[in-house]
């Protein structure tokens, strides 16, 4: 498989470029792992282990997501890149999802995602906290078909990743006794639900300002309607 969908911008899986974009993406996340292995905290040693921070998972998602993707260059092969537009519908939204809430707590309190003693210096911040958003948005924005998934579709799969995770969240407070993020520890069991319901909604409207973004770049402006509008209305007008 060479060239490229009619309505993506740039040629993938390819050699060139989108080789580039991949391999970039995978040293940036490979090396954020290779600073979590020697970066030694209380987290390291408990139940779950670092996995317990949703950016250690979504870092985990965008890696295997790059990884396929690059393995598509090299192969050409559309099977791999159709798997890579699969998860990349899953990685994307969550990574930018993390993004927001990260340097949006932290512009309120750093102390509500991170301990005093644990604050990260900037350029390993950056790679976990913004990096992995921007390297899927231009894989998203230039190296990919537009995303076929719609509002209830997003809405749901959202309220199920928020589930699991709240789900895994409390799972390992009850083998450690404490959570991962200071912040949690401030709520309570009703103002974790709410902050896990709107973290839900927060990755739905990422999903949706994604594809709408995705219109806007590549010019098509049936994308753009369709990003903020209900499908079924849109085939109704057609």
């Amino acid at each position: 498989m060479t060239g490229r969908h009619p309505l993506q911008r740039l040629a993938s899986p390819s050699r060139q470029f989108s080789f580039l974009v991949h391999l970039a993406g995978i040293l940036s996340f490979a090396s954020s792992f290779k600073f979590l292995s020697t970066w030694e905290t209380p987290m390291s040693a408990a139940f779950g282990g670092h996995f317990q921070f949703l950016t250690i998972i979504g870092l985990s998602l965008a890696l295997c997501t790059f990884g396929v993707g690059f393995l598509a260059d090299i192969t050409l092969s559309s099977r791999l890149f159709a798997l890579k537009h699969v998860l990349s519908m899953c990685s994307a939204p969550l990574e930018v999802l993390i993004s927001i809430l990260y340097w949006g707590l932290c512009a309120i309190d750093k102390g509500l995602v991170f301990p005093p003693d644990l604050q990260l210096d900037l350029l390993p911040d950056l790679g976990f906290h913004a990096a992995p958003a921007v390297f899927l948005a231009v894989d998203l924005l230039l190296l990919s078909p537009p995303w076929t998934i719609h509002g209830f579709s997003a809405l749901a799969l959202s309220e199920a990743l928020a589930l699991l995770y709240w789900f895994w969240v409390e799972y390992c407070f009850s083998r450690n006794g404490w959570y991962p993020y200071p912040i949690f520890d401030k709520l309570n069991t009703w103002q974790r639900m709410v902050l896990f319901t709107f973290s839900a909604l927060l990755m739905t409207g990422s999903t949706t300002a994604l594809k709408w973004t995705y219109g806007k770049i590549n010019g098509i402006e049936e994308f753009k309607r369709e990003a903020v509008a209900d499908p079924a209305s849109i085939r109704k007008r057609k």
